[in-house]
């Protein structure tokens, strides 16, 4: 029962540590132009399809068959189609928030759901690490705080300059970092769980992620700046989240 708290712990403490440090990053930057904003957009969706490419699919077909993770990334997709249109929803009955606003705290709202989803396989990855070896446990709670302090900022931003109290952003990035010790705990109870679960959880946060990316970051960034930035700020999040993914 010790080794099941230690690891928890470490996992929410890595998982919250990372998001919650790219949160008060993105909260205290002062500069509100588009061509910054659209930037960090961009700059996060490069990442997430690097961690998409290079590490959930690729991990969860090692385990699986590939039916089994294009079930779970089609589950992804379709769960975050439903939870933006139900936040789409909620915008259209509430407006406070109008024009570029609106959208950008959308956005925010759409990338903590999604990010919540997928630090949840990356729990389990942590637990699971930890049955393994203590080395690898550590190894890959480390990797994760890194690249989850880039996701934090890509939240914090849009819900900030959408109109978001700076406390409010700040417990929402927090609470999407949660999911992380509560998929440690799960990871380290059942070290021997199915080889097929484990994989639809790391194909489903891939499927997740995709959407994240293709509806919702790279549209908005685009709408923020037509420019070069845009692109440079896409290639460069992809570049560090294939050099991250190699630590």
């Amino acid at each position: 029962m010790d080794e099941i708290l230690k690891t928890t712990l470490i996992g929410l403490f890595f998982g919250t540590f990372g998001t919650t440090l790219g949160g008060i990053i993105g909260i205290i930057i002062k500069k509100h132009s588009n061509k910054f904003l659209s930037f960090i957009l961009a700059f996060a969706s490069g990442l997430m399809m690097s961690v998409i490419c290079f590490d959930l699919i690729p991990e969860a077909l090692e385990i699986s068959s590939i039916l089994n993770v294009i079930l779970g990334i089609v589950l992804g997709i379709t769960v975050m189609i439903f939870c933006d249109l139900l936040v789409a929803k909620k915008f259209s009955v509430n407006t406070r928030f109008e024009g570029n606003k609106s959208s950008l705290l959308k956005t925010g709202i759409i990338v903590s759901i999604g990010l919540a989803i997928h630090n949840f396989p990356e729990g389990l990855a942590i637990g699971s690490g930890f049955e393994a070896s203590l080395k690898l446990g550590l190894s890959l709670a480390l990797a994760i705080c890194l690249h989850d302090i880039p996701e934090g900022i890509s939240m914090a931003i849009p819900m900030k300059n959408g109109g978001m109290k700076k406390t409010k952003v700040f417990f929402y990035v927090v609470l999407s970092g949660i999911t992380t010790g509560i998929g440690a705990f799960f990871g380290a109870i059942v070290g021997s769980i199915s080889q097929e679960i484990i994989s639809i959880c790391l194909s489903f946060a891939a499927g997740a992620m995709l959407y994240i990316v293709s509806g919702e970051l790279i549209p908005e960034s685009n709408k923020l700046y037509h420019g070069r930035m845009t692109a440079v700020g896409n290639m460069a999040g992809f570049l560090i989240g294939l050099f991250a993914m190699m630590i």
